[in-house]
């Protein structure tokens, strides 16, 4: 099992969670995240001061798929995220060596 993490800016999020739950993906966690990359935030003026927003608003979006799944989930986060503008985001796949799912006890695949 692999758990693919996404970071994408709040606009993509319909997009790419339509697109993901197309392939079959059962369950997706979605968490309102701040941070930056390579962008470094930005300049804001309000009431005439001029501040900077480091932290900008995205959203994370996790789920844990088989192996074999993976690479496809992959691909349709990178297609509906993209913007080719500077923020579009990162992508993360991590090994996942358990998953059980607490009400019936299932495990691995049959967890997920």
């Amino acid at each position: 099992m692999k758990k693919v993490e996404a970071i994408i800016k709040p606009f993509k999020l319909d997009d790419v969670k339509d697109a993901v739950l197309k392939l079959g993906v059962s369950g997706i966690t979605i968490t309102e995240v701040k941070g930056f990359g390579r962008q470094k935030g930005h300049k804001e003026i309000y009431r005439g001061a001029e501040y900077v927003v480091d932290f900008l608003p995205k959203i994370k979006l996790e789920v844990v798929v088989a192996t074999d799944i993976a690479p496809r989930v992959v691909e349709v986060i990178k297609e509906h995220a993209y913007t080719g503008e500077i923020g579009d985001g990162k992508i993360f796949v991590m090994p996942v060596e358990k998953a059980i799912r607490i009400r019936t006890g299932e495990e691995d695949r049959d967890a997920i």
